[in-house]
């Protein structure tokens, strides 16, 4: 456990306020205990806790100066304030309020104005690390909760359909249609929706049984998206539900369902794990396939070649 957060034996002198446990780190915990401690502070600490407490967003996004000139106290009286609550010093106290923000429970807004402030005060190098560590964690998280077997009962039934139709909207969107795009080099049973023009219900309009739909959206869930599932399953499509929870309503009753972790530093969801798990779904379906899609996908690249799509290297 890293300083920010090793938990501290001794009761704070100050006030004889018993110092926080490990669990009691949490945001909510500490300005509850903030509340608890307010009526025997100092009036100088007393009004920097106020402020604290009014303002709670400002906790991650802001600096000591910034926060201390918000509420007209001394930052060395933000240092008092953290002691009281058992940290060595204001940056320990701040620590799971920016934690909050990297796992993304603040507000967006919140958490754009976090990394502005990273870059206000050099530590884009922070901002840098935080990003890595994300992106492998999630990579990490989301296939430690997926087995084989998982994958290769989503893929068979993809295979043996009809149709596939692949759902995502915003950023989704572009994933769904890379997925597509890709499996469209050996099949042609892969759909993206929306169409340019269209709604997802109406691209549904004739699907039925024989088809699967693969579903995409996570918090906060796109209505359209959720919808669209609640009419495929109505008309006995076979669900793949993509998301960030098992709770997720394309998730929770879907035949198939994968979580993905979506976790990063940046104020919108990260989609490394689900462009992750959508090329490891395509090379499943690709796997039990007939020997046949081998022959299209080396036919549909020989033919890139001979139209000049692809520049040729020299060799010589």
């Amino acid at each position: 456990m890293d300083n920010s957060y090793r938990t501290i034996v001794h009761s704070s002198i100050m006030n004889d306020i018993n110092v926080p446990s490990s669990d009691q780190y949490a945001p909510p915990d500490l300005l509850g205990r903030l509340t608890t401690a307010l009526a025997s502070l100092t009036p100088e600490v007393r009004k920097a806790a106020t402020f604290v407490l009014e303002n709670p967003n400002e906790v991650g996004v802001s600096s000591i100066r910034e926060i201390a000139t918000a509420a007209d106290v001394k930052p060395n009286t933000l240092v008092r304030m953290a002691r009281v609550l058992g940290f060595d010093g204001y940056e320990d106290f701040r620590e799971p309020f920016r934690e909050e923000i990297r796992r993304g429970t603040a507000s967006f807004p919140d958490r754009a104005r976090w990394l502005q402030s990273l870059s206000q005060s050099g530590k884009l190098g922070s901002l840098y690390a935080d990003m890595v560590n994300s992106a492998l964690r999630n990579i990490e998280e989301t296939f430690a909760g997926i087995d084989e077997k998982a994958l290769k009962s989503a893929a068979d039934d993809i295979w043996a359909s009809r149709q596939v139709f692949v759902l995502g909207v915003g950023v989704n969107n572009s994933n769904v249609r890379n997925f597509a795009y890709l499996a469209a080099t050996g099949m042609e049973q892969f759909h993206p929706i929306p169409k340019p023009g269209s709604t997802a219900v109406d691209d549904l309009a004739r699907a039925d049984e024989r088809d699967v739909l693969i579903a995409i959206t996570c918090k906060p869930y796109r209505s359209e998206v959720v919808e669209a599932v609640r009419i495929a399953r109505e008309q006995g499509l076979t669900i793949v539900g993509i998301s960030d929870s098992p709770a997720s309503p394309i998730v929770a009753g879907s035949r198939h369902g994968f979580v993905v972790a979506a976790d990063t530093p940046q104020f919108f969801p990260s989609s490394v794990s689900t462009i992750a798990l959508l090329e490891t779904l395509l090379s499943f379906v690709i796997a039990s396939a007939d020997s046949e899609i081998v022959g299209r996908v080396k036919k549909f690249h020989e033919r890139r070649h001979e139209l000049g799509i692809y520049v040729e290297e020299e060799t010589g």
